[in-house]
């Protein structure tokens, strides 16, 4: 016979029917850990958020399963800590879990990817009748069967579940170690001064993200602080005064232009630009049928996407990087001259690195996010997706439109910029011999990125063509990328502080319709090897769309008669480094920084 305090749920009472669990207490002490037990325990937490990450592994990797291995534990302290109501426990917590990540698996089942703080952002910006229209089309027996069997799953593992005891002071020592490592890990840095609290609680929101119930939870707050952010943006760029005295020489003539970034290409890997390997074979071709005005050195004034744009994109430059704040950008210029402006990404919506760019967005009339994956790295996502939307914004019936189309390129992970058709680079040819078997696997996958890449821009010419559409396509990437190009080899990415001619060295073309070139007649043969930075953009696109003010400078446009080159100003303004020449930095010598 028990004493009271030894009392254990009647479902594993001692009886001729039920022999007790080896786990069971006594006199308060468990002969041995019930590990059997622990893992059913463990399995059912995770299942939630496993399932889901199991799926995406193909296409995000390992780093959100890895997150969801370790934040599962969290959710065995208190079965540990009450373990007389194990299966209460688990069954309240579970049914949370459960419910949250119908979500994210319902997300999977549709689309295929990661449900996301884009997604969040997306559903708040949809009416209500496109909302009815998605449930309407995707709600139907194969959404319901996948999740009655999931539920199912569920259900069947929560009836595998049983006590695990532990000596009172090592299920406390448990439950702390757990909820230590989970959410105190982060903030290791932060007590060490490596970084500051907020860096360090952003740490642990991207830790928390891939798992229930976290994911709809950080996805809602980080929604709430980026939109914040976007908002007080807006606010200050409506308070803008117009820009005076704009005249545009096209009168009220229908026309549309379009404007095409890219991401992370470097055109000293395209064969548009001398590259060995033939990794622009459409782009060539329109060049040499007269279609293309290719612009031969045209740098990025920042190897980074946000930097770079918000000065190519607004009157900011490198000297006076703040501008984009305090003057009118591109699209309130192309607003101001009547376009109706579109905006179409395949970038994702909301995260700490997009937030601007999705300012830059929701300023136009109408926007199409295209992509609602947690992170770039993982997103797998194909630049083609903007054929549709694009085909369609083209179709519309205003008489002046301005189109931006932010492609994600060659953005690392460059596997998972292209479909399987497209890996053509697979061998050695034209590799640098010092590179490793690894390394020459990224190169490759690097040029096969940059291939996909010249089927979308010359696709996106081609639908243009076939719209028959008054106009023209510029595009340009945001910067370049080093992918072991460069002696000794070893460098990949962007490095501001050891600055690399791939790095800055971009793509910068031109196409116009046959309707546009016949009213705008220019020989641009004698401008095509101008010095040019991108900082300076705003004063082209300006030129090319014969919109003037004044606040336009002639001397900055690449298109002007009246173009003056001058120093291209790299580095990072704001930075104790300051300024330097990009001519004679990639030079052997390297000169005194501008302050």
């Amino acid at each position: 016979m028990r004493r009271p305090g030894n009392i254990i749920p009647p479902e594993y009472s001692v009886d001729c029917k039920h022999q007790p669990i080896e786990s069971e207490p006594l006199n308060g002490i468990p002969k041995r850990i019930d590990w059997v037990g622990l893992a059913w325990l463990y399995l059912f937490f995770w299942y939630f958020s496993g399932v889901t990450q199991t799926l995406l592994l193909p296409t995000t990797g390992v780093q959100g399963f890895r997150c969801v291995f370790f934040m599962s534990f969290i959710w065995l302290a208190p079965v540990l800590l009450f373990p007389r109501w194990t299966r209460f426990i688990a069954a309240i917590l579970g049914f949370i879990l459960w419910a949250a990540s119908l979500i994210s698996l319902g997300y999977w089942v549709i689309y295929g990817q990661e449900f996301s703080q884009g997604v969040i952002f997306t559903i708040f910006e949809t009416n209500t009748a496109e909302t009815k229209e998605f449930l309407n089309q995707y709600f139907g027996f194969r959404l319901i069967s996948i999740i009655t069997i999931y539920t199912l799953i569920a259900f069947l593992l929560w009836k595998k579940l049983r006590p695990v005891y532990l000596p009172r002071f090592h299920a406390v020592i448990v439950a702390i170690v757990v909820t230590l490592s989970n959410f105190g890990h982060p903030y290791i840095k932060y007590f060490t001064g490596a970084v500051d609290f907020a860096k360090a609680t952003q740490k642990l929101q991207f830790r928390m993200e891939p798992a229930a119930p976290w994911q709809l939870l950080m996805g809602y707050l980080q929604y709430r602080q980026q939109l914040n952010k976007i908002q007080v943006f807006l606010s200050k760029n409506n308070s803008l005064p117009s820009l005076e005295n704009l005249v545009d020489a096209n009168g009220d003539v229908p026309r549309t232009l379009v404007l095409v970034i890219g991401e992370s290409t470097t055109s000293r890997r395209m064969s548009l630009y001398g590259y060995p390997r033939k990794t622009t074979p459409h782009l060539d071709a329109l060049k040499e049928q007269g279609q293309l005005i290719v612009f031969n050195d045209v740098i990025a004034s920042r190897p980074y996407t946000i930097g770079m744009l918000q000065q190519a994109l607004s009157f900011a430059d490198q000297e006076k990087p703040d501008r984009y704040l305090t003057e009118p950008n591109l699209i309130n210029l192309m607003k101001q001259a009547g376009y109706k402006t579109f905006w179409i990404t395949n970038h994702i919506t909301i995260s700490h690195s997009a937030t601007l760019m999705t300012a830059f967005a929701q300023q136009a009339d109408e926007v199409r996010y295209l992509n609602n994956q947690r992170v770039h790295n993982s997103s797998t996502q194909y630049d083609q997706v903007v054929f549709e939307p694009f085909s369609e914004v083209l179709r519309n019936s205003a008489p002046k439109k301005f189109i931006v189309i932010h492609l994600l390129g060659a953005h690392t992970k460059y596997f998972a910029r292209y479909p399987a058709e497209y890996k053509k680079f697979t061998d050695r040819e034209d590799v640098p011999k010092a590179l490793s078997n690894s390394q020459v696997e990224l190169y490759n996958g690097y040029d096969n990125a940059v291939l996909y890449n010249d089927f979308v821009v010359s696709s996106l010419i081609d639908i243009f063509l076939k719209s028959e559409s008054a106009g023209f396509l510029i595009y340009f990437s945001d910067h370049g990328e080093e992918v072991f190009r460069t002696p000794p080899y070893q460098t990949l990415g962007r490095d501001e502080n050891a600055p690399t001619i791939d790095m800055y060295a971009i793509p910068f073309i031109l196409w116009m319709s046959p309707s546009w070139k016949k009213t705008h007649p220019v020989d641009f043969s004698s401008m095509t090897d101008r010095k040019y930075s991108s900082e300076h953009f705003i004063h082209t696109w300006s030129d090319l769309a014969g919109l003037h003010y004044d606040r336009f400078q002639s001397e900055l446009s690449v298109v002007n008669p009246g173009f003056k080159e001058r120093i291209r100003w790299i580095g990072d303004p704001n930075g104790k480094s300051g300024l330097r020449d990009f001519d004679a930095t990639t030079q052997s010598t390297m000169p005194s920084p501008k302050q």
